[in-house]
């Protein structure tokens, strides 16, 4: 469809092929009335002509005809301009020619019409042209009945025709003078209309555009705020949960032969559930806290929560404790690692190695390697499970890469993704050669892609959003 057919309000204003709406039907009956009373006027005029005895006696009916062919067709001036401004002004000059005029309204009608040329036609090219067309006739026959009156001594006789600038000379300048005045101000305010159209319609346009931009950036907003709870929640569950579940599984067995140790597992039950309990109460306060609370605080995209690459050795020992061997290992100089960088490396940890002890089976090690570089940190999480190569293959469940093998399933996979995504850096989860699963999380630290950040996030939401509603159901 070309730019001509498609509806004015899909049409940029500030783009060429923009046409001015018509407008409600409301404006159709303001122009109607508007006919009429030029109508109306010019009758009124014209009697009052005649009865000063300035035009000459026309016959009643033309002068009827006159009146309704000069004013009644403005009604139609909105919907067609460039005809009712050529029947205008062609009556104009056909009944001018013959006598039947007079000298306020019908200069009125004709300029009514070559106005709303030049503010309502949608054919900016035919507009001109037709203005123009227009304003030329009117100048030559303006020149032909000033020559031809110069050569007619009964024609304005008062005027005297001696000399290079006699009085009749001057009066034709005049009239020359008072046209050109007539037909630019015509010309001029018509397109000074038009273009105060367009501008108001391009601030409506871009008033709508905001209020949609607005409203589109609040759903990202909800839908953020809703991944990053989701994120959270799963990873403060799944791995106290799952910590919880093998510690009473333990308990379980060794209750009656060895109740000592038994209470020392109901102890660190108890104190993974309270652990589970106040990183929930810190996530949900941050949440109910209204604006006023929340000034100066992090972004909606960042956590309350204290947890970093410093309790990473609190994470082994917890796990070790839940009966995962996990040995820390530490590489480089230690540096200041951001907040949200280093929350985001200790949850990729935590869910890492919450899934070595769902699925790497008895006798499994993991081993946590936090690498300092010179303009990055570098998490690795590995384990000695099993099914590593047949899990990559086709079902097998791997070992810290989450429930479904590859490195696309499971939604701890995608939360580790999201994480990583948000502070610009780089995730590998793979199968390891010899056995086992490799999860490696690499961050710049001095980079322009941590300060981008946030646009990052806006640019992930929609495939976010896919992913939250179809890894909900795995």
């Amino acid at each position: 469809m070309s730019i001509q057919d498609r509806p004015p309000e899909s049409i940029d204003p500030l783009a060429d092929g923009w046409r001015r709406p018509r407008g409600p039907r409301s404006g159709y009956r303001v122009d109607a009335w508007v006919a009429l009373a030029l109508a109306v006027g010019t009758a009124l005029s014209l009697m009052l002509t005649r009865s000063a005895g300035i035009m000459d006696d026309a016959p009643g009916w033309l002068a009827a005809l006159w009146v309704a062919l000069i004013a009644l067709p403005l009604a139609a001036r909105r919907r067609w301009p460039e005809a009712v401004a050529l029947v205008v002004s062609l009556v104009f000059g056909v009944f001018g020619s013959m006598g039947v005029n007079d000298p306020l309204f019908s200069s009125i009608c004709l300029y009514v019409a070559i106005y709303s040329v030049g503010a309502w036609s949608h054919h900016r090219t035919v507009a001109r042209w037709t203005r123009l067309g227009i304003i030329a006739s009117m100048f030559v026959w303006l020149f032909w009945t000033l020559l031809e009156h110069a050569n007619q001594a009964t024609a304005i006789p008062e005027l005297s025709r001696e000399g290079f600038f006699s009085p009749y000379a001057a009066y034709g300048l005049l009239q020359v003078l008072i046209n050109l005045v007539y037909f630019w101000a015509a010309y001029h305010f018509g397109d000074t209309a038009w273009q105060a159209a367009r501008r108001s319609d391009a601030l409506e346009t871009r008033t709508r555009e905001l209020a949609a931009e607005r409203e589109r950036t609040a759903t990202q907003a909800v839908t953020l705020e809703r991944v990053r709870i989701a994120r959270e929640l799963h990873d403060v569950v799944a791995h106290h949960v799952s910590l919880m579940g093998v510690q009473a599984g333990a308990a379980r067995r060794i209750l009656d032969r060895d109740p000592a140790a038994a209470a020392r597992t109901i102890t660190v039950i108890e104190e993974s559930a309270r652990t589970a309990v106040e990183e929930l109460h810190t996530m949900l306060g941050a949440l109910r806290a209204d604006e006023n609370d929340c000034e100066g605080a992090q972004p909606a995209h960042q956590s309350t929560s204290t947890r970093g690459v410093d309790q990473l050795a609190e994470l082994a020992l917890e796990t070790t404790n839940a009966g995962l061997p996990v040995r820390v290992q530490v590489i480089g100089d230690p540096r200041p690692v951001p907040g949200t960088i280093g929350l985001s490396l200790y949850r990729i940890a935590q869910e890492a190695l919450t899934n070595t002890r769902k699925h790497a089976g008895a006798g499994a090690t993991a081993e946590v390697r936090l690498r300092y570089e010179t303009d990055a940190v570098e998490l690795e999480v590995t384990d000695t499970g099993r099914g590593a190569r047949t899990g990559a293959a086709g079902g097998e469940p791997g070992a810290a890469g989450g429930t479904s093998g590859g490195p696309g399933g499971g939604l701890g996979q995608r939360g580790m993704r999201e994480r990583i995504a948000a502070v610009g850096g780089s995730l590998e989860l793979a199968n390891r050669p010899r056995g086992g699963y490799l999860v490696r999380a690499r961050v710049p630290l001095a980079s322009p892609q941590s300060g981008a950040s946030s646009e990052r996030i806006s640019t992930e939401l929609d495939r976010n959003e896919h992913d939250m509603s179809t890894g909900a159901q795995s």
